[in-house]
């Protein structure tokens, strides 16, 4: 079964950086697409950042776009989502997600939940004024 495992959330500053890891544990897949969503107390989970695994192409929320940098590293099988210029308004969980299939080649396709199979279980992230 596969668990996505993400790590590196936390409290920091306004105008400070965190860098979110996720990595797979269990059977390894291969992905086609790997994602970042973040939900915020009382709203929707919403997209911020996605990456295709095997181009290394990217895809950023337009709240995030300049500040936030999605990566991947393919011998640890691990993803990453580096964060600076952190605002206030950035306070949510962090979710790492997986999509074994492509879905098309339009961006706007990955910004929807059901794009992806697997999720991890979040990590806080809390940025103070």
């Amino acid at each position: 079964q596969v668990q996505l495992v993400e790590s590196g959330g936390g409290l920091v500053q306004a105008g400070g950086s965190l860098r979110l890891s996720c990595g797979d544990s269990g059977r390894t897949l291969s992905y086609y697409v790997m994602g970042w969503f973040r939900q915020a107390p009382g709203k929707e989970r919403d997209f911020v950042a996605a990456i295709r695994w095997t181009l290394g192409s990217t895809y950023y929320a337009d709240s995030v776009k300049g500040r936030f940098t999605i990566s991947r590293d393919n011998a640890k099988r691990t993803v990453y989502l580096q964060m600076n210029s952190l605002k206030p308004e950035d306070t949510a969980v962090y979710y790492c997600a997986a999509g074994q299939s492509s879905r098309g080649v339009l961006w706007s396709n990955y910004r929807m939940t059901p794009s992806y199979d697997y999720w991890g279980q979040g990590t806080q992230v809390t940025v103070s004024s």
